[in-house]
């Protein structure tokens, strides 16, 4: 069997090919880490589909996918002289270590919950700078905002229970209803003030909010195709139909589900 020194030096090869600027490909040659950079998002949440769905046989061709995005990055990154990917899993190494004193150091031996504050000070010592510095923009706005809250919060910037969160939602609907008249602009800023907080009560209930939304999706995505095969069964498309007759099927399907 080949070790997984072989295959990631083979995968590191064939990218190196595949850049060659005589030999390789002309697309991947022309690539750059702004066009990549989408795939690679794009991969890393293919992997946490596969997860969600429990496909073990898939995620291991997603993870592979994964890695490649940082073979990829890794390759340009060479070429432009800026680092390798050597350097790369060295930097990451070295910070494992670093922020695990109490397994690769001296330090005693923490609880969970001590290992999280500890490796959250670390991380802060590491950034400097601003509290909220480092959250990335690229993260989806949700898990942004729950990243952001969270940060907040570590400094003291955060309700005293999940009560006022829940009267500040209703606060922020308000909002968004009274700001419908005042124009496009005002209605998106109220929308994003209402999400935020949605965000902050999902950190509270200690739920992901990204991750909720996606099962959010995958319920209507699920339940809206079993209202469309009803209605082709009797001959109509939802065009074709009213809002009182899908709504009834929706009814059926939302009470089957809660059965």
């Amino acid at each position: 069997m080949p070790s997984p020194t072989d295959e990631l030096s083979r995968l590191l090869a064939i990218m190196a090919r595949l850049r060659d600027p005589e030999t390789g490909c002309a697309w991947d040659v022309e690539q750059t880490f702004a066009t990549i950079a989408p795939y690679t998002i794009e991969e890393a949440y293919e992997v946490a589909d596969a997860i969600q769905k429990e496909d073990w046989a898939g995620l291991k061709g997603e993870l592979g996918d994964l890695l490649l995005q940082a073979v990829y990055h890794a390759q340009m990154a060479k070429e432009a002289g800026y680092f390798d990917f050597g350097d790369m899993a060295k930097a990451v190494s070295d910070k494992m270590v670093a922020r695990h004193p109490h397994v690769f150091g001296s330090e005693e031996v923490r609880s969970a919950e001590e290992q999280t504050r500890a490796w959250e000070a670390q991380k802060a010592r590491e950034r400097g700078g601003r509290t909220l510095d480092g959250v990335a923009l690229a993260l989806p706005a949700l898990k942004r905002a729950e990243k952001l809250q969270a940060r907040a919060a570590r400094v003291g910037f955060d309700w005293p229970d999940a009560r006022p969160v829940l009267d500040k939602i209703a606060e922020e609907a308000r909002e968004v209803w009274e700001a419908r008249d005042e124009g496009a602009d005002r209605v998106e800023e109220e929308m994003g003030d209402l999400l935020f907080v949605c965000a902050n009560l999902a950190r509270w209930l200690g739920v992901d909010p990204e991750a909720a939304l996606r099962r959010a999706n995958a319920k209507f995505e699920r339940r809206f195709a079993i209202v469309e095969d009803r209605l082709k069964e009797r001959g109509r498309t939802p065009a074709q139909s009213t809002l009182d007759e899908m709504d009834a099927i929706w009814n059926e399907v939302r009470a089957a589900d809660k059965a």
